[in-house]
């Protein structure tokens, strides 16, 4: 099936009623104010982006306070029941700020506006909230606001579908020194587990041109980390023909001239390459960090999960990439207590983590998600007993990211200095290649450059350094 693609008039329909909409503001007494509250991954954080950067055309300015904003938009997540209860928890208690304020408009968008029957909660249990629409309606929100503002009717817009790709809305980006750039949309893995594929719809790639396009405009502005973002990343260009996948636009991205790092999530490990691999042994731009999700370290429960792949398969991929690059920095995801898993099984997970010694994890006890093909497997562990093995997860990679951030020490790394920090000792942040976190101390004026860094110390979760002589 051909990727759908929104054609530049249908955005220019857009913008011209964010026009519209920023005449009606500036009749205002006071500038109106927006608040964008993001949950869930790197992806929700671009489409934010987007939001802000509809809102900026339409007038609005920008606060972090739920009782000032005019309009209040929350974006947000599906993947587990925890995310969801949090943001209905807080749309709940946006009913006083609304009693306050009863023009204050109260949006819900992103990944829990794909499930029907959130939605139904949503429009019978939270009547104070005026507008929803899901991912694949992002495109048209000015659109929508409009209608909102002009009839003061409630907006559902939460058809769902496959989805499309429009290019042109404009962005407000937070941070001038780090820069998301999504590359893909969408997911076609069906996970037995995963909510993903049906509220982001099937996978769908943006054009190459359009990706360079953005990237350079990034670079132009001084931007000097770029994540490109794909639900897999490794999918991209399945829909654009012939010669065209991901290391070939890695290749592209890395052309353009600039001092910037390249980063990318998420892969899955079905797709990834050896030729992956020898892209970003070869090219210097790309981060020497990768993201590669392994959820279990059991084949059965592997299987069950619909993951494609074996825990040799995985481990043979770490082998292959340790030896193009011996530095690499490896982060994954680990699901813990999949219905049906036994603790023996589990058990295998702790071997694989301690055969590849991740630098991080980043673990999950299982949520069902309503609509997916694991809700309705039968389960074998109680509560407690999946938590106790949580536990164990949890502190056998603590030790792991300890001992490994240990042996940083005496090291002198080039890093990011990308932040102020909120320590006095130590009042900046920074990022080294990897992406690993850095506190330091050093004049402001250094925010926004590469330094080399000597590490001094370190923690489970941080590195400690001092610039090197010469630097600050």
């Amino acid at each position: 099936m051909a990727t759908q693609r929104l054609t530049s008039q249908d955005i220019d329909r857009q913008r011209e009623i964010c026009a519209q909409l920023a005449e009606l503001n500036a009749a205002r007494a006071t500038p109106p104010l927006a608040f964008v509250d993001t949950y869930g991954c790197q992806q929700n954080e671009a489409d934010s982006e987007r939001l802000r950067g509809y809102l900026r055309e339409m007038g609005y300015g920008f606060t972090d306070s739920e009782a000032e904003a005019d309009v209040i938009v929350i974006n947000t997540c599906a993947v587990r029941g925890h995310a969801e209860d949090r943001v209905l928890g807080n749309v709940g208690a946006l009913v006083h700020t609304k009693a306050e304020k009863p023009s204050q408009i109260i949006c819900l968008c992103g990944c829990m506006m794909g499930e029907p029957g959130m939605v139904e909660k949503v429009r019978a249990s939270y009547r104070h909230v005026d507008l929803c629409f899901d991912p694949h309606a992002l495109w048209k929100f000015p659109e929508l606001l409009q209608r909102v503002v002009t009839r003061r009717g409630r907006v559902f817009d939460t058809a769902g579908g496959d989805g499309s790709i429009a290019e042109g809305i404009p962005l407000a980006r937070q941070s001038a020194l780090k820069g998301w750039v999504s590359v893909m949309y969408g997911c076609d893995n069906f996970c037995s587990y995963c909510i993903v594929p049906y509220v982001r719809g099937r996978e769908r790639s943006r054009l190459p041109e359009d990706i360079l396009r953005e990237v350079e405009e990034l670079v132009a502005g001084g931007c000097k980390d770029i994540t490109l973002l794909g639900q897999n990343v490794n999918s991209y260009g399945k829909d654009l023909g012939e010669g065209v996948d991901f290391p070939w636009l890695l290749e592209r991205v890395c052309a353009v001239p600039g001092d910037f790092l390249v980063r990318f999530m998420t892969s899955h490990p079905k797709d990834a390459s050896i030729r992956l691999f020898d892209v970003m042994a070869r090219e210097p731009k790309i981060a020497h960090h990768l993201h590669l999700p392994f959820q279990c370290g059991n084949d059965r429960v592997l299987a069950a999960m619909n993951r494609r792949y074996t825990a040799a398969h995985y481990l043979e991929l770490v082998r292959q990439l340790r030896e193009r690059i011996p530095d690499i920095v490896l982060t994954s995801d680990v699901i813990v207590g999949f219905p049906g898993e036994t603790t023996a099984e589990f058990e295998d997970t702790l071997r694989l983590i301690e055969a590849v010694r991740f630098d991080a994890l980043f673990t999950f006890i299982y949520s069902p998600r309503e609509g997916t093909p694991a809700a309705k497997l039968p389960d074998v562990l109680t509560p407690q007993e999946k938590q106790a093995n949580f536990q164990r997860l949890v502190d056998a990679q603590n030790a792991i990211s300890h001992e490994i951030h240990a042996g940083y020490v005496g090291k002198t790394f080039r890093c990011l200095i990308d932040g102020a920090g909120t320590d006095p000792r130590n009042d900046l942040t920074a990022r080294t290649n990897a992406g690993r976190l850095v506190h330091l101390s050093g004049p402001e004026g250094l925010i926004g450059t590469f330094q080399d860094v000597e590490i001094t110390g370190s923690t489970t979760w941080a590195l400690f350094g001092r610039l090197k002589e010469g630097e600050a």
